[in-house]
């Protein structure tokens, strides 16, 4: 389960624990398969789904489910979009991987496929993080550690969660983008984040646009330190907005109207993947 292409891997984060492992696959019926109850992905997208289905229906499932044995079923460990895709194929059966492992590992499993394989939206992200941080008791500089993403990036991920609910959800459908939720979060007043929020999905505000408006309403004093301080704000939160579409650390360097992007790659697989979403292909 480890992509050792980000950072230095989940594993970094919790020790290898002796389980019983099988590595055989068997092939079973879909029915059989109970959901992941530790699973932290709470938005499936239906047409990413579809697309999967179609892929395995012309090649077929590359990847044998991750599952555990509970009496007459299996529980899901790892893999429900795949499970989603064959459902929706009417597939009679599916090749699984049976492990021998506790809720602690069930838990952890999921965190790594969503984490390091999936793409979370923010929202479920900070709430991974957080089941990381509560169930192992692993910290920021660890998980920053391990993904290879800034320290600065994982507590501004876990920040949204502080945002007012509505505004949480805008984020799970996709309607603001971290950038825009990570802006808001200047503000104290949760009615004007709430009207804020509204406004971005409205007119379509952009980041810039939202950082002059909030430009606009800072106090003068505040101007003055914010201007003194270095990196312009929409320029660090837009290094931090590269940072989780990449998910490794990125550095932008602004004088003026030029500067560089310095984007961090860890390995030959690493590489390839942060061209391809670049590209415009996934993770």
């Amino acid at each position: 389960m480890e992509r050792r292409a980000l950072g230095k891997g989940i594993s970094a984060l919790i020790p290898e624990k002796g389980s019983s492992v099988k590595n055989e696959i068997n092939y079973v019926q879909p029915d059989q398969i109970k959901p992941n109850p530790f699973q932290p992905r709470e938005e499936f997208d239906q047409q990413h789904i579809a697309e999967l289905a179609q892929s395995i229906k012309e090649k077929g499932i590359i990847q044998p489910l991750l599952v555990r044995s509970k009496g007459d079923y299996y529980e899901l460990i790892a893999g429900e979009r795949r499970l989603r895709a064959c459902n929706l194929l009417g597939l009679k059966e599916i090749p699984i991987i049976v492990k021998d492992v506790d809720d602690r590992d069930s838990l952890e499993y999921a965190l790594i496929e969503n984490i390091q394989r999936e793409d979370l939206n923010p929202i479920e992200e900070a709430h991974a993080y957080q089941h990381l941080m509560d169930k192992f008791q692993v910290t920021q500089e660890k998980i920053s550690e391990a993904l290879g993403t800034a320290r600065s990036t994982i507590a501004n991920t876990l920040r949204l969660l502080k945002l007012p609910h509505e505004i949480q959800n805008e984020l799970k459908k996709g309607r603001i983008s971290f950038a825009h939720g990570r802006a808001l979060l200047e503000i104290e007043d949760e009615n004007l984040q709430r009207r804020l929020a509204q406004e971005i999905i409205s007119k379509g505000l952009s980041v810039r646009e939202l950082e002059n408006l909030l430009k606009a309403r800072r106090p003068k004093a505040l101007k003055r330190r914010v201007s003194s301080g270095g990196t312009e704000p929409y320029v660090a939160v837009l290094e931090e907005e590269l940072q989780h579409v990449l998910s490794t650390k990125v550095r932008v360097t602004k004088r003026n109207k030029r500067g560089h992007i310095l984007i961090e790659f860890y390995s030959q697989e690493d590489l390839e993947r942060i061209a391809g979403i670049i590209r415009g292909g996934k993770k």
